[in-house]
């Protein structure tokens, strides 16, 4: 049986459209706890130290928020198929994808090992990604590594999981050990959709995937895990500051694993422990310093804010995009921030990047104005499995709504490449005359801040390296 360590913990991405949708928003609001702390008259931080604050925690307040919603929707130590490409009501988390399927597994390990069994899958890109609060990204399984072309079950621990050491267990394929208690899994599997028959038996192995307990493997029953109290989730990450931003950071750092010798695991901790939050201690509102609830979620949002600022710049982009969504010990303060507000549980170079797509003027799209983007044959994205070119909201990174349900551009998406192997895709309030209805990406016609990602799958890195990202060209508007 093969051993690894996985480097971060979990949950898309990612990520995904396997989400509840509470509200308009997808979720309800979180109201404030019933022992949310007050404002704390014995200790006041200063802005900058708040923003410190922020800025380490970031991660881990998004991670929180998008692996327990997707709890809330399927349960723990479930494993869900979704089987239809996301559309504008997936509204969960930021910045979607309509390009993938997923197969989304939300593991509790505080009480047994969860052994993940999953047939051979066909399809021509296949990864098993792993991240869970601390937004470390691991992909311990991927067609790039050979894997999935036959069945196989793979056990997930972490090390507070009771009565296991990472001893083999007979049966299972593989063993990850988790630096956290509650994580994610998520397959992500490129449909095929342009082959019906493909497409199904695709979606028809992806049901086959389940996650069993240790327990029931041995021929026991599951252990039960009802005994745990989650702090409230928030419509946005911003709720959770302003609510009960103490709450749910005693709860991640009881429930993750922190390395002594990593720096950022030491400033992380060292910059809550003035709060009253430490690994191991019990949440009590009074014994909390410093929250001041109004400047933490203001003080955040600007955070927030020049986070997704810096994703607009050509240059940081050049620079940045293969240096994303990567293990503990191998990614900046900032790239985890940034990644955390662009749009959690993408993956690493090795499997995908994300480079944003801007104007040739400088200037933010806006839904006032229609916009072409075109390629040349020679120009197109230099991915080895498939490419996608997506458009949100900048506000939300949402999805625009559209009676089309068209919000990609790409080999599942639909798209169409001219006499001469490129492509022009038009973002439009109307059809273009002769313009293929794959290359439409519709909009409103409205004061409406947008942004593109352009996804590769399994990128030539090293073209990459020297690849000119496409940009849009604003035309007359109808």
């Amino acid at each position: 049986m093969k051993k690894f360590r996985l480097m971060s913990t979990i949950l898309g991405g990612a990520l995904l459209s396997v989400l509840m949708a509470c509200s308009d928003s997808g979720v309800t609001p979180a109201e404030p706890a019933k022992n949310s702390p007050p404002t704390s008259d014995k200790v006041t931080f200063s802005d900058e130290k708040i923003q410190d604050i922020v800025s380490r925690s970031y991660q881990y307040v998004a991670m929180y928020n998008v692996n327990n919603k997707f709890a809330l929707k399927n349960g723990w130590n479930r494993c869900v198929a979704d089987t239809t490409l996301s559309d504008h009501t997936m509204q969960d988390i930021a910045r979607p994808n309509n390009d993938t399927l997923y197969i989304a597994c939300l593991l509790d390990l505080r009480k047994d090992p969860i052994i993940i069994d999953f047939p051979a899958l066909d399809s021509k890109y296949v990864s098993l990604m792993v991240t869970g609060y601390d937004h470390y990204v691991t992909v311990p399984l991927s067609v790039t590594k050979g894997d999935f072309s036959k069945p196989e079950k793979v056990l997930f621990y972490s090390a507070r999981t009771e009565n296991f050491d990472g001893k083999s267990v007979e049966g299972v394929d593989r063993s990850f050990e988790t630096t956290g208690d509650f994580v994610s899994a998520i397959f992500r599997v490129m449909p095929h959709a342009a082959d019906l028959e493909l497409f199904n038996k695709i979606r028809g192995q992806m049901q086959q995937v389940k996650a069993t307990s240790l327990s029931e493997l041995l021929g026991g029953e599951a252990k039960p895990i009802d005994d745990v109290a989650f702090p409230s989730l928030g419509a946005t990450d911003l709720d959770i500051y302003k609510n009960n931003f103490p709450e749910v950071l005693q709860f991640v750092v009881n429930h993750s694993t922190f390395d002594s010798g990593d720096e950022l695991d030491s400033a992380f901790l060292a910059s809550i422990k003035p709060m009253g939050i430490e690994p191991g201690k019990t949440y009590s509102a009074d014994s909390i310093q410093g929250y001041e609830p109004d400047k933490f979620a203001a003080i955040a949002d600007t955070v927030r804010t020049t986070a997704f600022g810096e994703t607009q710049d050509p240059a940081f982009n050049a620079k940045n995009s293969l240096n994303l969504f990567r293990t503990k010990g191998n990614i900046t303060l900032e790239l985890l921030l940034i990644q955390s507000v662009i749009g959690p549980i993408g993956l690493p170079a090795t499997e995908a990047v994300y480079p944003p797509i801007v104007t040739e003027s400088g200037e933010p799209m806006n839904a006032l104005n229609d916009y072409v983007l075109s390629m040349s044959k020679e120009a197109l994205p230099p991915a080895k499995s498939f490419w996608s070119i997506t458009l949100y909201d900048s506000v939300n990174g949402f999805f625009i709504p559209n009676d089309n349900k068209k919000y990609s551009v790409g080999e599942n998406g639909g798209m169409q490449l001219n006499a001469a192997g490129g492509i022009d895709i038009y973002i439009a309030a109307e059809k273009p005359e002769g313009v293929p209805k794959e290359n439409w990406l519709p909009i409103s016609r409205k004061d409406e801040a947008l942004d593109i990602i352009l996804r590769l799958y399994v990128p030539d890195v090293e073209k990459f390296k020297n690849y000119q990202v496409p940009k849009v060209s604003q035309i007359p508007a109808k």
